[in-house]
């Protein structure tokens, strides 16, 4: 089953590059058992991913169970999930079965693993490893046949290293990482889903779909949509069901969203990825520097060569060049030198005048010292540097963008996000 037709079954929107690199490791896992980690953040369908899994895998007439852990009291979650026997704890008056027993055959998604207690990840390792588990207050061993798929939304890796996540299970888990892009990483998804939630609305209360203006339109494809698809699905139905006029304005919007409005700068975050971001600008200033040293050490060995004469720089006059003193047929030889000179705007043809009245070789003669004159400063935005550097370092590598990304320091995702922004 291709991409295009996977959307079509389970109603998916969106062309992002990102979201069908997403749905087509799904796919191609799902036809095998093996343990899915879904990463993303909050509201961005890691559930759907879940269901596609499930239903294009041989367990698909099995039992697909959906359990938030992060919601699961921490002294009642292993019974929850493992079951309990008779008199296990206060109120246990029965035996239970827990999901992995009720589910065997089926699949489990596990949302919110990140939050799940040190001892309930050591019993789910264990049925991970072996299939088997042992219900609370028991001492028999249980098998069961269940394929887990599990999601989260925060760093698992820094749960590790701060000693609240076991590390061995992490590796077990992440068998087959899948990653869920943000919505503001799918800009070119936000409108049509946007029309989506609407048109479904319409449809549903038996009423005209709500049309957004195109000021209300450029509003929301570049909000950062921090909530993510569900939170456009609700902006979405109170715009349709509380809007009295179908023709959504700008003013209508920011009364449902007050900061959609304001523009989200790049803000320096204590992450490893702007920090090498940061490092990519600083490479970019010393190169300039560098070519700056470069250019005028070419600058002073031409005048050097040509017996070249320059007034005092200080003094804020058009440089002077006179070459009365070389002998003309080498003059000739040095002219394209001189020409390359002025073609790097060290000097202008405006404010010099060829001379051949008197000397045996023509003399470079200032026009006015008091031309009105302006300085063009070269574009030192550090985006363009970044692109700059981008540029380079994918040049220098052919293409290759894991290459490209080591040598600048940054991670291959990052790499991708800024070729695609800067449109290279």
């Amino acid at each position: 089953m291709n991409i295009q037709s996977v959307k079509q079954r389970f109603g998916i929107i969106g062309r992002s590059e990102q979201l069908d690199r997403a749905l087509g490791k799904a796919i191609r896992v799902a036809n095998t058992d093996l343990t899915v980690l879904i990463q993303g953040e909050s509201g961005v369908g890691k559930e759907v991913i879940s269901k596609i899994i499930h239903q294009l895998s041989a367990r698909k007439h099995n039992t697909f169970i959906a359990i938030n852990t992060g919601a699961l009291p921490a002294g009642t979650i292993n019974s929850e999930l493992f079951g309990h026997e008779k008199g296990a704890f206060t109120g246990a008056t029965s035996d239970r079965k827990g999901y992995f027993e009720t589910a065997g055959g089926g699949t489990i998604f596990l949302d919110e693993v990140g939050e799940m207690p040190l001892d309930t990840q050591s019993f789910l390792l264990r049925v991970l490893e072996s299939g088997e588990f042992i219900r609370v207050g028991s001492s028999v061993v249980q098998k069961t046949d269940v394929r887990v798929i599990a999601a989260t939304n925060v760093d698992l890796l820094e749960k590790v290293r701060s000693g609240k996540f076991r590390e061995d299970l992490y590796y077990r888990l992440n068998t087959v990482p899948i990653t869920v892009p943000a919505l503001r990483e799918r800009a070119e998804d936000i409108y049509m889903l946007f029309r989506k939630f609407t048109l479904d609305i319409a449809e549903k209360y038996r009423t005209d779909p709500i049309i957004l203006d195109p000021n209300a339109k450029i509003l929301i494809n570049r909000y950062s949509w921090p909530g993510n698809i569900r939170e456009l699905r609700n902006v979405a139905e109170q715009l349709s069901i509380l809007s009295e006029d179908k023709l959504i304005t700008p003013e209508r919007l920011i009364d449902v969203i007050p900061n959609i409005n304001k523009r989200h700068l790049p803000q320096i975050r204590k992450d490893s990825n702007d920090f090498h971001e940061r490092e990519i600008l600083y490479k970019v200033l010393f190169d300039m520097k560098n070519d700056l040293n470069d250019l005028k050490g070419l600058i002073f060995e031409l005048i050097r060569t040509n017996n070249l004469e320059v007034s005092n720089i200080k003094s804020l006059k058009p440089l002077q060049l006179r070459s009365g003193n070389v002998a003309s047929s080498e003059y000739r030889e040095n002219q394209d030198n001189f020409t390359k000179l002025a073609d790097e705007s060290v000097v202008s043809d405006d404010n010099y005048f060829v001379d051949n009245g008197t000397n045996d070789a023509p003399v470079l003669v200032e026009k006015s010292a008091y031309d009105e004159s302006e300085i063009v400063e070269d574009n030192l935005s550090l985006e363009s540097m970044e692109r700059s550097m981008i540029s380079k370092a994918l040049k220098k590598h052919g293409g290759r963008r894991k290459e490209a990304a080591s040598e600048l320091g940054i991670s291959e995702r990052t790499l991708y996000r800024k070729i695609k922004n800067y449109g290279m």
